[in-house]
């Protein structure tokens, strides 16, 4: 298990105006002349309190940030069209108007969507990118008929009002949330009411669940291939292999046939490799950056 200085100071939380929106992030550590920023993403459903265990364990080398992409955690949750086009001008925003230097981004699941459309078309403001069991399609998984027909089928349903306001009431049970949780965490200790809390907190929030409804209605973003084929950052791909929603092999697989170039690490982890185990994922984080620079 991890352990954490006491003498680590916590970090700062703060709000920046974002195309009239509020959007609140933290920050920790100091700037680094010789390291880049790093700039850490979460998942769906879940906010910067994702990242603790990893800023407390990068911050003493990195200035660390942690951002709520917009609809989530603390960050405002207006009646939007939800994208990752939309993430992707946030954090690209972010990195310029508030870090304000070359950063790494590096996001979880949804986030590490947001985080690769962000490096794919971000140009010299990344570093880098770390990808810890990222989401998003494969030109080819959206070829195939079956998958298509599934998905039209459930956001078909999903753009029905009553439906989708059912299911987020369900979906944001804290016994709900608890089972969720253990399903996709290997570690079962990790899932802790702390954590439960931490992502109940926010669906709590005017606006929650118009943002759950919105991601039905989203449009198809950029295809993983075509932003890999865009990339000219240094890439870490980390996976927690006991995934139950992804096919990490698979994924993998992919990864390198259309950025062959990348560092990967398989860890004996679910979903949230860094929530889960935080003390290899930092380790692993520190090593890869030590080597761009």
């Amino acid at each position: 298990m991890q352990s954490f200085s006491p003498q680590i100071t916590a970090p700062t939380g703060n709000y920046w105006h974002w195309q009239g929106h509020e959007i609140y992030y933290v920050r920790a550590g100091q700037p680094q002349p010789d390291r880049p920023s790093l700039l850490l993403v979460h998942g769906f459903g879940a906010s910067t309190d994702h990242w603790r265990k990893n800023i407390e364990g990068l911050q003493d080398q990195f200035q660390v940030w942690a951002i709520d992409l917009l609809g989530f955690g603390r960050s405002a949750k207006p009646a939007l069209e939800y994208s990752g086009q939309l993430w992707e001008q946030q954090l690209l925003d972010f990195i310029d108007q508030v870090i304000g230097e070359k950063t790494v981004v590096a996001g979880n699941s949804l986030g590490g969507y947001a985080s690769l459309c962000a490096a794919a078309n971000g140009g010299d403001k990344i570093a880098g990118v770390v990808l810890l069991n990222s989401a998003g399609p494969f030109g080819d998984q959206i070829s195939e008929r079956g998958i298509n027909f599934v998905q039209k089928a459930i956001q078909s349903l999903m753009l029905q009002p009553l439906p989708s306001y059912l299911l987020f009431q369900y979906l944001r049970r804290k016994p709900t949330i608890r089972k969720t949780l253990q399903k996709v965490y290997v570690d079962q200790t990790a899932v802790t009411d702390r954590l439960v809390e931490e992502i109940y907190r926010p669906s709590c929030d005017g606006g929650a669940a118009q943002v759950f409804a919105s991601v039905f209605k989203s449009p198809q973003g950029e295809m993983v291939d075509k932003l890999l084929a865009k990339l000219q950052a240094p890439l870490l791909a980390i996976w927690g292999q006991g995934d139950p929603w992804m096919r990490v092999k698979e994924r993998s697989v992919k990864f390198r046939q259309h950025y062959p170039q990348l560092t990967e690490h398989f860890l004996p982890a679910g979903h949230c490799p860094h929530d889960e185990d935080p003390s290899t994922v930092n380790q692993l984080m520190r090593d890869w950056l030590a080597t761009i620079g």
